[in-house]
């Protein structure tokens, strides 16, 4: 006779216990054990618990290969999920096993799991285990099946919210918070009569009224200073998109910039020239957005600005916008906007080309560039992957919500209320920036040592985007270096594991969709490849969504400073504006408080997330890979500990590289 302990962990997620019969079989190379149902003297399987049982057999199964699980429904007849963690099989051999789950069961659910250390596809010898391996990557291919709404734009899963399978579904707690804020919010603009309201704000001060209690430190800050240029060019380094601006070495042709317009701007004694070789002078292009049409509001037809906006690095080390032109093509009825011109129409120019950087930065860098590109690397490791896979079990914990948040983002950011219905864009114009901006995507863009350096800004002072990102991105390689190197000892490793190569040629042509001038490789050759696409993959899902995420309410929800809407066209002269046009040209209240609700609960902090380092769910055995993981943890708190020292000293603070207010995934 032969004895088997179980250890068998229930989720503490919410409602993650069940009263139903789970049944237990175990495989091994020499047979399998009878059927068991698992039940103690109790209440088995209570939330957040671990409960141990037995099972017997005849004589050893030798090598223990698999345990499969059934959940049978109870006389209740009502479909109890239960969120199964892990199961630990302490063998008559005194060997213990770790069997990962964390996925929901439903009535009549069966899975089989593998346990022991991670394992690659060549490195698999038993039939048994060879035969799961073919039947569960069947399985997921059939479950997490692509979608694709639009040709020039990344593939997508086929899920809406209504049927995102349980084991990638948001948490209840999740849920219920994102309701809660977005009506609290929608109470209060309701009860001070905001919401609905079509007339157009009387001052400027009253849009920093929206909320009573809804503030933060740097939202306060801006509405105080956020006409000064030094704060204006500051946030093109450090605001919520920090991925346009680029050093130059001479104006482009179609912005004629002169000496005498921005010489009182200037160095005392120092041409323009000599500032552009001096590497002082800096270039905000949004040419992307040129010809896009807008879309109908009102009867007419939106315009869609495409601003060049000239920064210069002053002798304070201060950057400051010099010169601002609002479409691309110059012409007598598209002036260039200085400092020295009326303070309404240099503040008009300004709101332009913050109207533009939104535009983009929701778009592309954050929407398009962190949640669509994610869920692509997402879809591609969930169904080229086993779950015993290395590669599976260290990228999973990055990918924890996000084919439900992006069928969320989908349907409501492009619904008929949505952020984007209401923008000058529209939905039409929003996903053909979308799309001329992924035919230009690079490989190289999405890393953030090679994005630094293509832009020249290796040396601009107090940049802390760059500063923080660097360092983080090079904890996040340590680590990865490590853990892929404890598996693939050889170049040879990486070429002949197939799963690993499905992995990367189906992101090849599902998410760059099959475009070589992307420099996106189409297949892996050699260890250091994986290391550096993996912590891209890693960096973007938890800093770099980070970045261009989580200042949104901080810097946009003061909608002068950002905005998605402009609703009268652009000055064709100086001299036309003032603060009455202003206003006019900003969005109407209804418009302005129903953005500000949104980039609320789109940064607010939801108490499930998961820190990056953090490692929940325990999907590794090996000692090692656990060392790895501790040792990572403890860079990023002395990173974070670094971080919060400088920003103890500067006076708008830069959080949003902080590891330890970072999350490892996108779940928001």
């Amino acid at each position: 006779m032969a004895e088997y302990k179980l250890e068998v962990t229930t989720g503490g997620r919410d409602y993650a216990g069940t009263f139903d019969h789970i049944l237990v079989t175990l495989f091994g190379s020499e047979g399998q054990s009878d059927k068991t149902d698992l039940d103690n003297w109790g209440i088995d399987f209570k939330t957040g618990t671990s409960d141990t049982y037995t099972i017997k057999t005849s004589a050893s199964l030798g090598k223990l290969l698999l345990v499969k699980v059934e959940k049978n429904p109870s006389f209740f007849l009502i479909d109890d999920e239960w969120f199964c963690s892990k199961i630990a099989v302490t063998t008559p051999e005194g060997e213990t096993l770790l069997f990962p789950c964390y996925q929901w069961l439903s009535n009549n659910d069966v899975v089989e799991l593998r346990g022991g250390k991670a394992m690659k596809a060549f490195e698999d010898d038993h039939p048994l285990l060879i035969e799961h391996r073919k039947n569960e990557l069947a399985f997921k291919k059939s479950t997490f099946q692509w979608a694709s709404s639009n040709a020039r734009l990344p593939d997508h899963s086929k899920f809406t919210t209504l049927n995102v399978p349980a084991e990638i579904r948001m948490s209840k707690s999740r849920l219920e918070e994102f309701q809660s804020a977005l009506s609290s919010g929608g109470l209060e603009l309701k009860w001070k009569g905001l919401l609905g309201s079509e007339e157009s704000w009387q001052t400027i001060e009253d849009m920093k009224t929206i909320f009573s209690y809804r503030k933060t430190e740097i939202s306060e800050y801006l509405g105080e200073h956020w006409k000064e240029d030094d704060f204006y060019g500051s946030q093109f380094l450090n605001g919520v998109n920090p991925c346009l601006i680029r050093r130059c070495s001479k104006l482009p042709p179609n912005f004629p910039v002169t000496e005498e317009m921005v010489k009182p701007y200037l160095e005392i004694g120092m041409p323009l020239h000599n500032e552009f070789k001096r590497g002082n002078m800096f270039l905000y292009d949004q040419k992307l957005l040129s010809g896009i049409p807008g879309r109908v509001y009102h009867g007419e037809k939106l315009q869609v600005p495409a601003p060049l906006c000239l920064l210069y690095l002053n002798p304070e080390k201060k950057l400051i916008p010099i010169a601002i032109q609002v479409h691309q093509q110059p012409s007598e009825k598209n002036p260039i906007f200085l400092p020295s011109d009326s303070e309404t129409d240099w503040l008009l120019a300004k709101i332009i080309v913050k109207n533009a950087n939104m535009m983009s930065h929701q778009a592309i860098s954050h929407l398009k560039n962190t949640h669509f590109l994610s869920e692509t690397w997402a879809m591609s490791l969930l169904r080229n992957f086993p779950l015993i896979h290395p590669i599976y079990k260290l990228l999973i914990p990055h990918f924890r919500w996000i084919l439900h948040v992006n069928a969320q983002a989908r349907e409501i950011l492009f619904g008929p209320s949505g952020s984007f219905t209401m923008s000058s864009l529209g939905v039409d114009g929003t996903l053909e920036l979308m799309m001329q901006a992924h035919a230009e995507l690079t490989y190289s863009s999405l890393c953030i040592p090679e994005d630094i350096r293509d832009r020249g800004l290796e040396a601009i002072p107090n940049f802390y985007y760059r500063d923080d990102g660097l360092k983080l991105w090079d904890v996040i390689h340590r680590f990865v270096k490590a853990v892929v190197g404890h598996y693939y000892r050889s170049n040879n490793d990486i070429v002949k594991d197939s799963e690993l190569q499905g992995w990367i040629n189906e992101i090849f042509t599902r998410c760059f969709l099959g475009s070589k001038s992307s420099g996106c490789p189409e297949a892996f050759q050699s260890v250091e490849q994986v290391v550096k696409f993996i912590t891209m993959v890693i960096f973007t899902v938890s800093a770099q969504h980070a970045a261009v995420n989580n200042g949104q309410f901080d810097y946009q929800m003061f909608i002068p400073n950002g905005s998605l809407l402009l609703r009268k066209p652009s000055p064709t002269a100086k001299g036309q504006s003032s603060m009455k046009t202003i206003l006019e040209t900003l969005p109407n209240i209804d418009e302005t408080v129903k953005t500000a609700s949104v980039l609320y609960v789109l940064t607010l902090n939801y108490s499930d997330s998961v820190p990056l380092g953090s490692y929940p769910y325990e999907r590794f055995q090996e000692p090692e890979v656990k060392r790895m993981m501790k040792e990572f943890q403890a860079q990023l708190s002395r990173l974070s500990e670094d971080i919060k020292a400088r920003n103890g000293k500067i006076v708008v603070p830069y959080t949003y590289l902080d590891p330890s207010q970072l999350d490892s995934s996108i779940i928001k």
